[in-house]
Formats: structure tokens, sequence, C-alpha cells
């Protein structure tokens, strides 16, 4: 039965192309040990977790870890889920393929994990919006979270004196500011497409209901509606770029930030190791994007980074918690935290990086909204029709096209909900 409801999720699950063979689910490494396997699909953290590796099981007779952080782990995770080979565990983000995977019934339920006392339910809460429709049990242990919003040259605002916008029109006049100092405001990297989102993300929870995808699924209303200001207010934003910013990759974006030759570059938390990379010496900061018309109506564009999920089919669910519970150890995440410059999922003492000092009000109140494009079917490239959107800057022909693609992509999704619905209520 989970064979073929994998298979009805085609368009999810069945866009892999190579596989790749690695340790089955429950093999034992010898006859004394469990092995415990967990694929994560940041391979941008893969130091981090081969330090965790070889520490669990210098630190463990029983069970054998291996992880493996592969460059595209959900093109390989698919093909092992169609093919049923699964790991143990996997490591994910709190995205449409979180989503997919609960409603294949692939993910076991782990309500009775100890571990999840000490996530902050805000992140709980997170996964619990992200399931299409309502199902009892709880399937991932929120790890890490990132925030986006507009990352700063700290150094470069003490010089001239400006100040942190905390609305939209302050946000324009500052642009001004900072372009009357020979000054480029901004650094976009629109050739990758997806750096298109990061922007249009942390615009849209300011601006658009935070259920919005789950509010057009049930009827109620339209992308054309709650995008409109996103869209007008996206556009407001790109002059103050350079003159062709789709010439510009993300790593270009990254590199110009961090030689100074923007103020500001309107990106994740996730940018900053790639900015330092170029220049450690770069003063950072970061703060919210100032989408509203006033400073109560803005929000963190916060979600889950990073989460693990046991597969359904674990023979060894106490080992695996075990595993989970080296994971969450205050130390061991916080060295992730560390070399990712992460937000903790779980309760604790942590450390944040002083980059994230201006987000700090927001995340301490737990004032967070998750990303719009985390409830986006990929088959939709959402990223590459935002793209398209700012070539062409037709707000009306984009936003129409939005609501078409969406009814025609996200039509399993919408049936889905609405057998629900007929069966339960709203």
């Amino acid at each position: 039965m989970k064979g073929k409801r994998i298979k009805c999720l085609g368009s999810a699950l069945c866009c892999a192309m190579t596989a790749l063979t690695l340790w089955g689910c429950g093999t034992s490494a010898d006859n004394n040990k469990v092995e415990i396997e967990i694929v994560q699909y940041k391979p941008e953290a893969a130091a981090y977790f081969e330090m965790v590796e070889e520490e669990f099981n210098a630190t463990h007779d029983d069970i054998h870890l291996k992880i493996s952080s592969p460059n595209d782990a959900m093109t390989i995770l698919r093909t092992r889920f169609i093919r049923e080979d699964y790991p143990d565990i996997i490591g994910i983000g709190g995205d449409i393929n979180y989503s997919y995977f609960v409603d294949a019934e692939i993910l076991a339920d782990i309500s009775d994990y100890e571990g999840l006392k000490n996530i902050k339910q805000a992140y709980l809460d997170i996964d619990e919006t992200l399931k299409f429709v309502p199902k009892e049990g709880v399937f991932a242990v929120p790890y890490v979270a990132n925030a986006a919003g507009i990352l700063y040259n700290k150094d470069m605002f003490v010089e001239y004196g400006w100040e942190i916008p905390e609305n939209w029109e302050e946000l324009m006049s500052l642009c001004e500011s900072i372009k009357e100092e020979g000054v480029l405001p901004f650094y976009f990297g629109f050739k990758d497409t997806w750096t298109c989102l990061a922007p249009w993300n942390s615009m849209a929870v300011d601006l658009a209901p935070a259920d919005a995808a789950k509010q057009v699924n049930r009827g109620e209303t339209t992308f054309t509606k709650e995008y409109k200001e996103v869209s007008e207010k996206y556009l407001k934003l790109t002059p103050y770029g350079p003159d062709d910013p789709f010439a510009y990759g993300y790593n270009d974006a990254c590199t110009a930030f961090a030689r100074g030759e923007s103020a500001m570059y309107p990106i994740g938390s996730y940018a900053i190791p790639q900015i330092l990379s170029v220049n450690p010496d770069l003063n950072i900061d970061s703060f919210v994007m100032p989408a509203s018309d006033t400073k109560e109506g803005n929000t963190l564009n916060s979600g889950i980074d990073l989460q693990f999920c046991v597969m359904d089919g674990c023979k060894n669910k106490e080992a695996a918690y075990e595993v989970l519970d080296f994971l969450i150890e205050q130390e061991n995440l916080q060295k992730y935290i560390d070399a990712q410059i992460a937000i903790p999922c779980t309760e604790g003492d942590f450390e944040l990086s002083g980059m994230l000092d201006g987000m700090a009000e927001y995340i301490e109140s737990g004032n967070m909204t998750d990303y719009q494009d985390h409830y986006y079917p990929s088959e939709m490239a959402v990223d590459a029709q935002i793209q398209t959107f700012l070539l062409n800057r037709d707000v009306d022909a984009f936003l129409q096209k939005f609501d078409t693609d969406w009814q025609r992509y996200n039509r399993d999704i919408i049936r889905l909900v609405q057998e629900y619905e007929k069966e339960h209520g709203n």
C-alpha cells in the first residue's frame, strides 16, 4: 500500500535520475553492532557530520553510525524510496518534500521520542502546518532553523550613519540615501533562479497570510489577491541593485557583498559562511525585511533548515533514538550552530552568532513565520517564474500564471484537501 502511495506522488518522488547504493536499513556492521544509516541533504555541513559520525562511533560499542551527505540527496532519496531501499534516518528541510513524505506514509510516528520535549513548540507547529491535511503523529525532530531578511555591512552603516529601517518607507529612504553616497544599496544574484525566492519569501511573510497556500487549496482566496502587494514592492526593490542583476549568480553576489561592493544583501543566514569564505573580516549584521508599512506588521522569515525523520521501516527504532539523542546534545548542536550560523530548534543555553543580533528580538519573542515557498510544488518552478516576472515586470500576467499553474501542479493536493474536508469539515 505504501509503495502505491509513493507512486501516486509521481511528480514529487519519481523525478530521480541516479541511484546510490548505501547501507541498508538496520543492517549490522558486525555481529555485535546495530548499523544506523543517515542520509542528510546538506553537503555544506558534511564536515560536521563526519565529526559526528566519528565521535559517535568512538563512544558507542553497540551501534555503528554511518552518515552520508551527497550533493543531490533528495534525488538519491526519492530513487531509493521508489525501490523501497530506505535508510534508517533522513535529514531534510521543513518544506514540501517533508509534506510529500508524510503523505506517502514512509516516515515513522516518533511521538514516543523523549527528545521532543526539548524542541521549541514553534518548530513543531511549523511541521504540523506542513501536513497537507491533519494527520495524527509527530514525524520529525526539528534540528536547526535559518533566518532570511537583509544582511548588511555594519562598518559601512556606522561610517555613513545609516539607521536600520523598521518599515517599507524607511527602507526606500535608506536605499536613496545609500545611492546618494555613490554606494550600491543591494546586490542580487538572480542568474541563479533560486535566489529570486530570498527577497520574495522575506517580503511575503510580512504581506501575505502565513497559510496563503492552504487558503488557496481550500478555495477561499487566490494568489492574485494575496501576492499583489508582494509583487509590486519587489519591483520597487530591484532598481537598487546592479544594472543587470540577472548577469550574476549566487557566488557572484556573495563575493561582491564580501568585497564591499554593496551595503546590503537580501538573503538568508545560510549565505554567511559563503560570504566569510571570501572575506573572513567582514563585519556583518542582519535585520528583518521591513516590507510592512509598520514595524508591527513585520515578522522574521524563518523555517526549519534541517530536521531528522526516522523511516517507518527502520528495524532498530531504539538505536535510532539514541543517535537522535547524540545529535541534539547541546555541545554537538552548538558546533553545528557555530559552523553554519544557524538557530537551534531545541531549548537550551545556546550562543547565537553576533551576525544575527539584528534579528534577535524576533527570535527571542518567537515572532517568526515560515517560508512561503515551503508550500510550493517543485514542478511549478516558482523561482523561475519569479525570475521571468522580474525581467518582464508585469504583475498581472505573473499572478494570473501563478494561479493557473497552482491549480495544474497542485491538483492532487487540492483534491486531497477537498476529500478531507468533505469527510471531516474544515
